[in-house]
């Protein structure tokens, strides 16, 4: 469980400057009152995110699916074959149909473009909710 006196650490992937931005508006500062404070980790590249996800502390990963040239669900299918105690993932998908393949790439939650925040605050929420694995 999470420590309520710190930031929840998430890491955001995307290459796009644009929908990393949105993802930070969309959630804010604080995505429900009884949760602790965010920190954002923005990363633009697939390697950088193995090079963070590797130092750790991490509570949640936000990953674009449709990023290029490495995308979300490559990352995300890795990070969870790699990592024993790998903090949950949200997968960014091109669409709602595209959610299969986000189960495929073993993340925790899937949430389509264009981004809704509500939507997204939500699935948020609920992965930082639940019990650890």
């Amino acid at each position: 469980m999470v420590e309520p006196s710190r930031p929840l650490r998430i890491l955001v992937y995307s290459d796009n400057p644009r929908t990393r931005e949105q993802v930070r508006l969309a959630l804010g500062k604080r995505v429900h009152p009884d949760l602790p404070e965010l920190d954002y980790t923005e990363v633009a590249t697939g390697p950088m995110v193995i090079r963070h996800m590797d130092e750790g502390g991490f509570d949640l990963v936000i990953l674009d699916g449709e990023a290029a040239p490495v995308g979300g669900m490559g990352i995300a299918k890795q990070l969870k074959d790699e990592i024993a105690d790998c903090p949950p993932i949200l997968v960014l998908t091109g669409r709602p149909d595209d959610a299969w393949l986000a189960n495929w790439s073993r993340a925790d939650a899937a949430v389509p473009h264009p981004i809704d925040p509500i939507r997204l605050a939500d699935a948020v929420a609920g992965l930082l909710r639940a019990p650890v694995q």
